[in-house]
């Protein structure tokens, strides 16, 4: 019955569905719960996320059952339900890849009898082959970080070492880590470059100490190391005796001249719990901030995601698409693909008909539910104010600035007039709001502070 479903909807899907059920396999139907077995997590969420609600209805249609799915990670599969694109773009991996009439059998069988294929490993691990230099959008909200990053794989420039990216969550930190990867394993390809989250350093630390393999764990990452690139460092807060490490880590990388890149979603200087030392350190080289990309930006992403995927769309639906998801590239991506995979199982052209159709219950009804008193909340959340104070009289400079912060926030987002907002501010004059407005206007344009501020509380909007 899976195979059926799963027939029917390559039927209808040339390109997405294939590159990401090649790392996926069916395992077994028993009852109410399908076992499917998944290459590595990124393959599992992107599919449970995107294509899984759809085949679940395809299946209760076929079947009469309400199927639940049990998930087995492993990345040796030997029956992997499409094998029409063998060169598994999802699977994380540098340059030099095979070439797909290398890997791709002449014939693909039944599900149940698909051949198993030797699929080759090339070093450095972990890399997704999608996250080069060369679909990576620039704009004016990441352009520093893009040509520092382009600087420390040695493509010119000043070098900065250490080269520390920040910004939000789904903003492309990741996808410049990658292509520094990329880069450096297509000029050198002896080059021994290490890719890993904290939490990941975290662990191996911790094993290492388990098993008495602290010299293996130190020769892994100070010796047998050019190139070192940690993604979310802020994750290392509050884990004294492994920032212990990650310090003297840094520290022989440094003095040996090898370039060190880390990523998080803060500055330095707002790093929690995290030791002086290292702040210090992070600090010293260049300091690249990612921000939420620009419209222009947003819809070149749009436009340079579809081609990469296959996805035919116009110039309307991808304008449409970046006014209704604006502060997160990586969610901006997700809906595009989401669409792009509901067209395939129900056979309909992405077109703006169809987008608004599905994009009226989630983005557009959650624009036109937020009020004022949402974002009073999240602001101050963020300042860890109370509500009442920004309708208090208080002047002192923190809740002031909340304040205007809040007012700006609500005149941007909603169609309140100065004076219903003047009146939720404590009944404050009409005039006091248009002025705060326009002061935020100004800050947001001049200062950085200012604008990683309402930044992060726009982030928060947008998930709520």
């Amino acid at each position: 019955m899976f195979d059926v479903a799963v027939g029917k909807t390559r039927e209808r899907s040339p390109g997405t569905f294939d590159q990401w059920f090649g790392g996926i396999q069916f395992d077994d139907w028993t009852g109410e719960v399908l076992t499917l077995r998944a290459q590595n997590e990124f393959v599992l969420d992107w599919v449970r996320t995107n294509f899984w609600p759809d085949l679940r209805e395809q299946l209760l249609t076929l079947s009469g059952i309400s199927v639940q799915v049990s998930w087995i990670l492993d990345p040796h599969l030997e029956r992997p339900v499409s094998l029409a694109t063998m060169t598994q773009p999802v699977r994380p991996r540098p340059l030099s890849l095979p070439q797909p009439e290398d890997l791709r059998p002449s014939y693909v069988t039944a599900v149940d009898r698909m051949p198993v294929v030797e699929r080759r490993r090339v070093s450095p691990e972990d890399i997704n082959p999608r996250f080069t230099f060369s679909n990576f959008v620039v704009g004016p909200s990441n352009q520093l970080a893009h040509a520092a990053s382009v600087a420390a794989a040695g493509g010119g420039g000043r070098r900065y070492n250490p080269l520390f990216l920040c910004g939000g969550t789904g903003l492309g930190k990741t996808h410049l880590v990658h292509a520094i990867a990329h880069r450096v394993y297509e000029e050198r390809p002896n080059a021994r470059i290490r890719y890993l989250s904290a939490e990941r350093f975290t662990n191996e630390f911790i094993t290492g100490l388990q098993h008495h393999r602290m010299d293996e764990f130190r020769s892994k990452y100070r010796e047998d190391c050019d190139v070192l690139l940690v993604d979310d460092i802020q994750f290392l807060a509050g884990r004294v005796q492994t920032q212990e490490e990650f310090f003297h880590t840094f520290n022989a990388l440094h003095n040996a001249d090898k370039q060190i890149i880390v990523t998080s979603d803060k500055y330095p200087q707002a790093l929690e719990r995290m030791e002086e030392r290292l702040v210090s350190r992070f600090a010293s080289g260049l300091v690249a901030d990612i921000q939420i990309p620009e419209l222009e930006t947003r819809v070149a992403i749009v436009r340079n995601k579809a081609a990469l995927e296959g996805i035919e769309t116009d110039d309307d639906v991808a304008i449409f698409l970046a006014q209704a998801v604006r502060s997160n590239v990586r969610e901006l991506e997700g809906t595009l693909i989401r669409l792009a995979a509901k067209s395939s199982l129900t056979g309909r052209k992405v077109d703006m008909e169809f987008v608004k159709a599905e994009l009226q219950n989630t983005f557009v009804h959650r624009t036109q539910m937020l009020s004022v008193e949402d974002i009073q909340r999240a602001v101050c959340q963020h300042f860890h104010l109370r509500t009442s104070d920004l309708t208090s009289k208080d002047r002192h400079k923190t809740i002031a600035f909340a304040r205007h912060v809040a007012m700006y926030l609500c005149k941007q987002r909603l169609t309140c007039s100065f004076p219903e907002l003047g009146r939720a501010f404590g009944g404050r004059d009409h005039t006091t709001v248009m002025s705060a407005v326009r002061k935020i206007e100004t800050q947001r344009e001049d200062d950085p502070a200012v604008r990683a501020h309402i930044e992060a509380i726009e982030r928060k909007l947008a998930v709520e």
